[in-house]
């Protein structure tokens, strides 16, 4: 009698596929913000106040801020930012002497300033308000 083997077939390794399914964003403290009530919207204006001398700059500073108290106005600081310092260097001579050289720096001093809930006649009298040439003035409502 004469055997016949079969022989079975393997069937050949099958290949993981797992589709790439985008992942949804994980929502964490930071990402989810909180909405505030409607009525509880406060409008702030934010005065920034630049000008080349410190002086002139307390001053008008000084000037805003009476005017802002003098209606009932609810003031943040001021708040000295960072003094911002641009140098430039320039050669003294052209030919001899060219590797002397000059070092001339501009000063720009910036204050800040925040009037919380300001009513009409706080900005009416902000807005006439007459300063010293060289203030550079700002307003942004937030």
């Amino acid at each position: 009698m004469a055997t016949t083997e079969t022989k079975i077939k393997k069937p050949k390794a099958i290949k993981a596929t797992t589709a790439k399914v985008a992942k949804a964003p994980r929502a964490t403290k930071a990402s989810v913000k909180k909405e505030k009530p409607a009525g509880d919207g406060k409008i702030v204006l934010r005065i920034r106040v630049r000008a080349y001398e410190s002086k002139i700059l307390d001053a008008s500073v000084k000037q805003i801020m009476d005017t802002a108290t003098r209606y009932d106005a609810n003031i943040v600081g001021p708040v000295p930012l960072p003094t911002e310092i641009k140098k430039y260097t320039v050669n003294r001579s052209a030919f001899i002497y060219k590797n002397t050289r000059e070092q001339f720096e501009i000063r720009v001093h910036k204050r800040l300033i925040d009037i919380i809930n300001p009513n009409a006649k706080t900005v009416e009298a902000l807005t006439n308000l007459a300063l010293p040439s060289g203030v550079d003035i700002d307003v942004k409502m937030m």
